[in-house]
């Protein structure tokens, strides 16, 4: 349904993004994760027709995003970081004014601006003005905007940004009943965000893709090792020097006494991402007569392969530049 393949975009001498290639599978919400200055917002207006790339094509929903430019307008509803409202209008009269610049004939305006307010849960404010809603309903405003002509493709720019935690899981809830009957791509820095909506995550740094996956497959491939916590009763020193032994470990660690009984101890084992290590370890200690009383594996996270990833450098020898040279040549974008 989204499909990008080696897109560039440089302004000048400076590079935005270089080289992405990515898709979006047809009902299926790909997170767009990267950190601020990482290519997302330039990617994401790319996609919607508002700005040129300058290598590289991109495809939404069968066109080509420069050679059918209209007919990926018509196939997308966009909501960019900063929604595009007009505050003196009712929910009612704006989501009425976007049908029809959108072209959706008179006969169904009302309809289609009932089914987005619906979705959105905006019925019981109709009749408000946009300029007295909250920054969270004003959220679910300019996702009925992009909804209201049925589009199969929405791309939505950090679309929780701002909004308090209950807010954050509305609009959160809202975005995962959009799915299956449409594609979403969603870009955000919010690593919760991905973990509890997205089904799969592009992950991009200084302008290109470092890794493609699902967040859980993500955690998994990209950990490449593994961490036990235990507690044990009776000699540290023996412990240690016996799981030290053992073929997977590569670090064993004393995390101290702390506030537990006496002639208990807390040690961390790090080793190969081995399936195995956890019986071998408990097997171990229970062999050498060591008594076990907890034993608990530490998940790498998605934060944890995203800090990893997007401190990478480049790949390619290219010319990316520091994010103040990109906000200098381009003092209104938010996000590059």
């Amino acid at each position: 349904m989204i499909e990008v393949e080696h897109l560039s975009k440089t302004y000048g001498s400076t590079t935005a993004i270089q080289d992405l290639t990515f898709e979006a599978q047809p009902g299926e919400i790909l997170g767009f994760l990267g950190p601020n200055g990482a290519g997302k917002t330039t990617t994401m207006r790319i996609l919607a027709g508002y700005l040129p790339a300058s290598a590289g094509t991109a495809r939404v929903a069968g066109y080509d995003v420069h050679t059918d430019s209209m007919a990926v307008r018509q196939s997308i509803g966009y909501l960019p970081e900063s929604p595009p409202l007009y505050p003196e209008m009712t929910v009612q009269g704006f989501l009425n004014f976007v049908a029809k610049i959108k072209g959706v004939s008179a006969d169904l305006r009302q309809r289609r601006a009932e089914i987005a307010m619906d979705h959105c849960g905006l019925l019981d404010k109709r009749r408000v003005l946009i300029r007295k809603l909250s920054k969270g309903y004003r959220q679910r405003v300019g996702i009925a905007q992009a909804i209201i002509h049925d589009p199969p493709v929405i791309i939505l720019d950090e679309p929780t940004v701002g909004l308090d935690p209950r807010q954050i899981n509305e609009v959160r809830q809202l975005i995962k009943g959009l799915a299956g009957s449409h594609t979403i791509i969603l870009s955000t820095h919010i690593l919760p965000e991905v973990s509890m909506t997205c089904d799969r995550v592009t992950i991009i740094n200084r302008g290109q893709v470092v890794a493609t996956d699902t967040p859980g497959n993500l955690t998994t491939r990209l950990s490449g090792e593994a961490a036990y916590d235990l507690e044990i009763k009776g000699d540290a020193d023996v412990a240690q020097r016996l799981l030290a032994e053992l073929a997977p470990v590569r670090q064993v660690t004393s995390l101290g006494q702390d506030h537990l009984p006496e002639h208990h101890h807390r040690l961390r084992v790090s080793g190969d991402a081995d399936r195995t290590l956890g019986g071998l370890i408990s097997a171990a200690l229970v062999n050498a007569g060591l008594e076990l009383h907890e034993l608990r594996r530490q998940q790498a996270t998605l934060e944890d392969v995203f800090l990893n990833l997007t401190t990478i450098e480049p790949a390619s020898g290219a010319a990316v530049l520091p994010d103040p040279a990109l906000a200098a040549a381009l003092p209104k974008e938010q996000d590059i």
